[in-house]
């Protein structure tokens, strides 16, 4: 059956594509209709319901097929503290329980609202300076991020509370919207907080796509960077360079709000980590190491193996196809997207690099609507804390494929780095920096044409 989905597939894009280019001017080919179903090329899934976040890659051979479903098992376990029968080891200090708790349906996280504990959001914490390899210099006695549990007879770093004041703004035809803007406050820390001390709330990112995303060639992301904006279109996307634990050097950035990622591998190894103190090959470490109640251990809380599998669970997680792609109202919502320019950060597609040891990701014109890079986004977005080359106003494009679904699988509209957008249009208003002509541009928009460009951001 996976065999004749495929052929299906290929063939209707070869029927589609014969009907459509041959009247299309070819400046036009490269974002048609018919090419923009498959948003993840052949790993595209045809699911628009709670698990269209979560299906593995339509074409994986059987061995692979089985180390994706370890991978899926693995990610959605809960640690405990040890000693324990079953994935012992959580702590002493943490986030969270397992990946799944943050990443729900593999989807987005949001902030807790109306008393809800929080379980997606996060904060990174640092100190004025930086390592020896340029990254963020951990707080002292707090490290890299806040971890506000703990097991028995260990005391959680901080709680923390977030509080919302409105920005009111009108729309050129005088409609009015209102946004709120987050406050957050460290409380109750067992140890005083250092007077330097810079914070940068996180939601958990959809992880579905990212095994296409590390495929794409280096080159080719820089070929959209323009750090001196040469060009003069007053966007200046540049790389992030981070350090590689396994490599031991600097390389790009390209997972996580602000690229300070190279790996998934890495990625998942530092959350396994930080967000539960379970140790591994990349990080031996407990979280807690330099903290006063620093414990040592022998051995890693999660084997090679599994944290390879869950590694490979994530890179091959398939994209949702588009919905409604030919949709006239769409289509009219994505012209409107050129024209504000949307397209100079959120680059509709991609083509991935020839990989003959994985030829399942191996050259697939995908359309993930980033380009990966860096971009000043303006102060109202700021964190105000440098993560390695990133800024304290910069952040990655954000991935925009599979964005329409975040209700059906998530259940919420809540956007951006921190979930303080409240919906798409939420989103696109706090955009500043170098999309702040771009923001202008929509704000300029009557009803109708807002409406279709929102229309179109949801079929992706």
């Amino acid at each position: 059956m996976g065999t004749e989905r495929t052929l299906l597939r290929i063939a209707l894009i070869i029927a589609l594509g014969t009907t459509v280019y041959s009247c299309i001017d070819p400046q036009e080919r490269e974002e048609t209709p018919a090419d923009e179903w498959f948003a993840g090329g052949t790993q595209t899934i045809f699911d628009g319901g709670a698990s269209a976040f979560s299906s593995e890659f339509p074409n994986l051979n059987a061995n692979r097929a089985k180390v994706h479903r370890i991978g899926d098992g693995a990610f959605g376990s809960t640690f405990v503290s040890a000693p324990a029968p079953i994935n012992p080891g959580l702590g002493p200090i943490f986030n969270n329980v397992s990946c799944t708790s943050c990443h729900v349906g593999d989807g987005r996280g949001k902030p807790p609202l109306n008393g809800e504990q929080n379980s997606s959001l996060l904060i990174r914490l640092s100190v004025t300076g930086t390592t020896a390899h340029g990254g963020p210099m951990p707080a002292p006695g707090f490290g890299n991020q806040l971890q506000p549990r703990s097991i028995f007879g260990v005391a959680a770093e901080a709680s923390f509370k977030i509080s919302y004041t409105e920005v009111d703004g009108t729309f050129a035809d005088g409609t009015s919207y209102s946004l709120q803007n987050p406050i957050y406050t460290l409380e109750n820390p067992y140890l005083p907080l250092p007077g330097d001390l810079m914070i940068s709330p996180r939601i958990a990112p959809p992880v579905f796509g990212l095994g296409l995303l590390e495929a794409i060639d280096e080159a080719d992301i820089l070929m959209h960077a323009d750090e001196d904006d040469n060009d003069g279109d007053g966007i200046s996307g540049r790389p992030n360079y981070v350090w590689d634990e396994l490599a031991k050097k600097k390389v790009m950035g390209r997972f996580g709000w602000k690229a300070n990622n190279p790996t998934i591998l890495q990625q998942s190894a530092g959350a396994y980590n930080e967000d539960m103190g379970i140790t591994n090959f990349i990080f031996p470490n407990e979280n807690s190491y330099g903290q006063i109640q620093f414990s040592s251990q022998a051995v890693y809380d999660v084997s090679d193996s599994l944290l390879q599998s869950v590694s490979f669970y994530i890179r091959t997680l398939a994209v949702p196809a588009r919905r409604n792609a030919g949709d006239v109202v769409v289509l009219k919502g994505k012209q409107i997207f050129r024209e504000a320019k949307c397209i100079g950060c959120h680059v509709p597609k991609s083509k991935t690099k020839t990989d003959v040891a994985f030829p399942e990701i191996s050259g697939q014109t995908i359309f993930p609507y980033t380009d990966l890079l860096l971009h000043d986004m303006g102060q109202a977005l700021a964190d105000h804390r440098p993560d390695f080359e990133a800024s304290g106003s910069e952040w990655r494009t954000a991935p925009l494929w599979g964005i329409g679904l975040t209700k059906v699988v998530n259940g919420h509209h809540h956007f951006l780095h921190d979930g303080r957008a409240r919906s798409l249009m939420e989103a696109i208003l706090w955009h500043g920096g170098e999309a702040e002509a771009s923001r202008e541009y929509v704000k300029k928009l009557s009803k109708a044409d807002r409406d279709a460009l929102i229309k179109f951001l949801e079929s992706l």
